[in-house]
C-alpha cells in the first residue's frame, strides 16, 4: 500500500468556492494527502465512501502488518472521536460495520448543529502505537502580524482547554517575516518539547517542512493534533515522529493561484444559503435567531446584528450586499434570507453611499413580486437618493401591506423585535 494516502478532489477546480469573508477548510485526508506530499511522516490509508471500499482498505492494512486499523468519519467539525465517529477496530469485519454505523448515522457533537452531520466519507487508516502526543500547528497572529509556530506536548486534546487552564505549556513562536521559521527556532522548541536524540531532528524537520507547506499553498491554519512519538523499532532506535491526524484552512482569496487547493473543497459540508449567496457576490453567514438582516458594510451590519440583541432580538444571519450589488443580486439576498425557514421577521438597514437607496427600495419591491414578504418587515433607509426610495416604497405599501418604516436603527430594531415577539 506505500506511504500514501489515496486523495480524491471534492470539487471541480473549474468550479472553486470563493467567498472573500469565509476561510475554505478541507478534510483531514486531504489534509494528510498534503503533509504526505511536503515529507512529513503520515500512517498510510485511504478515503472511502462506501463499506464494501472501507473493507477492502483495512484489508489492504492488515495484509501490510497492522495490529489495528482506525476509522474516522470525515466531516468539518470536530468532537468526532467523543460522538463515536472514530473507532479503532482490530479486524476487517469490525472496520465494515463500523463504516457501515458512519454511513448510515449523522454525527452530533458540540461542533454540529443539532440535527448532526451526514457522512460521506470515511478514512481507513494504519493506527500506530503511540508514545508521546505533540500538538504542533502554524497559524496567523493577528497581533504580531506574522506567521506563528504554536506547539505543546499536551497533545491529543482540546488546545484551547490547555490554552485556557495552562498558558505556560503553549509555545509560541513568531516567523520573520520575509526569512519564515529558522532551523535554531524548531530545535529550540524540539528540545522545550522533551524529545532527545534523534527525534529532535525528525521534529525539527517536520516543522520546517510545515512552515513551507504554510507558506507554499496560503494557509491560515496547518494543524497536526497530535503530532507522535511512537515507540522504538529497528527502523527508528529513538522512535519515530509521526503526524497522525491534521486540519488544515486556507485563505480563500488566494485560491486564484492555489488549483489544487481550490480543487479540495467540499460544497457538500458549507451551508447552501451561503454558497448560494457567493455566487452573487454576496457575504452571507447564516446564524441561529429569526430575524433575517439586510445591510450594506460588514461594520453596518455588525452593529444592526448587536442593536437587535441589544433590544432582545436574535439575528438569522449576517449579510452585507456590499456598495455595488445589482438590484438582482438584492433581490437574491431576500430570496436567501426568506428561504430559512427560522426566519419570522426581516430588517433591512441601508446607509446610502456607493450603494444608493432607490436601488435597494426597487430590489425590496422586486423581492415582493418574485419572493412575497409574508413576515414583518421594517426598513430604514440613509443617504444616496434616499427621498427618492421612500417615494418608490409608499407607491409600493399596498403591495407590501407587512412592510414598516423606522426613523432611525434604534426604531428600526425596536419595530422588528417586537414584530416577532
Amino acid at each position: 500500500m506505500g506511504d500514501k494516502i489515496t486523495f480524491s478532489p471534492a470539487a471541480s477546480p473549474k468550479n472553486p468556492f470563493h467567498n472573500p469573508n469565509h476561510t475554505m477548510k478541507i478534510h483531514e485526508y486531504q489534509a494528510r494527502h498534503l503533509l504526505a506530499e511536503a515529507g512529513i511522516p503520515v500512517p498510510p490509508g485511504a478515503m472511502v465512501e462506501s463499506t464494501l471500499a472501507a473493507k477492502q482498505a483495512a484489508a489492504r492494512i492488515f495484509i501490510e502488518g497492522a495490529h489495528l486499523v482506525v476509522v474516522k468519519a470525515q466531516v468539518h467539525a470536530g468532537g468526532r472521536g467523543k460522538a463515536g465517529f472514530v473507532k479503532l477496530v482490530k479486524t476487517v469485519d469490525d472496520a465494515e460495520s463500523t463504516a457501515q454505523f458512519m454511513l448510515s448515522n449523522r454525527m452530533v457533537s458540540p461542533q454540529t448543529p443539532p440535527e448532526g452531520l451526514e457522512v460521506r466519507r470515511i478514512l481507513v487508516a494504519e493506527a500506530v502505537e503511540i508514545k508521546r502526543e505533540f500538538y504542533l500547528a502554524i497559524t496567523i497572529d493577528r497581533s504580531r502580524r506574522t506567521a506563528t509556530l504554536i506547539a505543546s506536548a499536551e497533545g491529543g486534546v482540546e488546545i484551547e482547554h490547555v490554552a485556557a487552564t495552562r498558558p505556560d505549556a503553549i509555545l509560541r513562536v513568531p516567523f520573520h517575516p520575509l526569512d519564515g521559521l529558522a532551523p535554531f527556532q524548531a530545535r529550540d522548541v524540539a528540545m522545550k518539547l522533551g524529545l532527545t536524540g534523534r527525534t529532535i531532528n525528525q521534529a525539527v524537520d517536520v516543522m520546517m517542512r510545515l512552515a513551507s507547506l504554510f507558506r507554499r499553498v496560503d494557509a491560515d491554519l496547518l494543524e497536526i493534533n497530535p503530532l507522535v512519538l511512537t515507540p522504538s523499532s529497528s527502523d527508528f532506535p529513538d522512535g519515530q515522529i509521526m503526524a497522525v491526524d491534521a486540519k488544515c484552512t486556507f485563505d480563500d482569496n488566494a485560491l486564484f493561484r492555489q488549483k489544487e487547493v481550490a480543487a479540495m473543497f467540499d460544497p457538500a459540508e458549507e451551508n447552501a444559503a451561503e454558497l448560494h449567496a457567493a455566487k452573487h457576490g454576496l457575504s452571507y453567514v447564516a446564524l441561529d435567531g429569526n430575524i433575517g438582516c439586510l445591510v450594506n458594510g460588514a461594520g453596518l451590519a455588525m452593529s444592526t446584528m448587536d442593536i437587535i440583541a441589544l433590544h432582545g432580538g436574535r439575528p438569522a444571519n449576517f449579510l452585507d450586499v456590499g456598495g455595488s450589488a445589482t438590484e438582482e443580486a438584492v433581490t437574491e439576498a431576500f430570496r436567501i434570507i426568506l428561504s430559512d425557514s427560522r426566519v419570522e421577521g426581516v430588517l433591512v438597514n441601508i446607509f446610502g453611499g456607493i450603494m444608493q437607496c432607490d436601488r435597494i427600495a426597487r430590489a425590496i419591491v422586486g423581492a415582493a413580486h418574485t419572493v412575497g414578504f409574508k413576515v414583518p418587515l421594517v426598513v430604514r433607509l440613509e443617504g444616496t437618493n434616499v427621498d427618492a426610495a421612500r417615494q418608490i416604497l409608499e407607491a409600493a405599501r399596498a403591495e407590501i401591506p407587512t412592510m414598516h418604516s423606522a426613523t432611525d436603527l434604534a426604531d428600526a430594531a425596536n419595530r422588528i423585535v417586537q414584530a416577532v415577539a
